[in-house]
């Protein structure tokens, strides 16, 4: 865990500033700043209104007494989306816009749930169900 953890605190930067660097050798190094503040604001744009709908399905399925439970995951991913548009750079910036599009957000979402589906069967988490 602690290697993942470096790899991610160091080889990601690392991949963004050789980007940012290459990205600037094309288009100018201004260019490359506008592309980035560009992707922050359709970042957070995207991020604000998936929000707002995910919300709205959450209430929708409360007030029907019914258990919002794919809402939630989707408004796991828009948060660590959020996050991950916070970063500056096109590498953080084209994760989090994947994971805020709907399209891809759902195969992410499936991926998740597979995921979580072996672990319980190895018995790595335990879940318990009330009636």
């Amino acid at each position: 865990m602690l290697f993942k953890l470096f790899l991610c605190f160091t080889l990601i930067p690392v991949i963004e500033l050789y980007l940012l660097i290459q990205v600037g050798t094309v288009i100018g190094g201004l260019n490359t700043v506008a592309l980035v503040i560009l992707t922050g604001f359709a970042g957070a744009w995207l991020a604000r209104m998936e929000g707002m709908n995910t919300m709205l399905k959450v209430r929708q399925n409360l007030n029907q007494g019914l258990m919002p439970a794919e809402e939630l995951i989707d408004a796991l991913i828009i948060l660590i989306a959020g996050l991950v548009l916070i970063t500056p750079g096109l590498l953080t910036d084209a994760m989090g816009l994947m994971l805020l599009w709907p399209v891809t957000r759902n195969r992410f979402k499936r991926f998740l749930r597979k995921k979580f589906d072996e672990m319980n069967a190895r018995g790595n988490i335990n879940i318990t169900r009330y009636p």
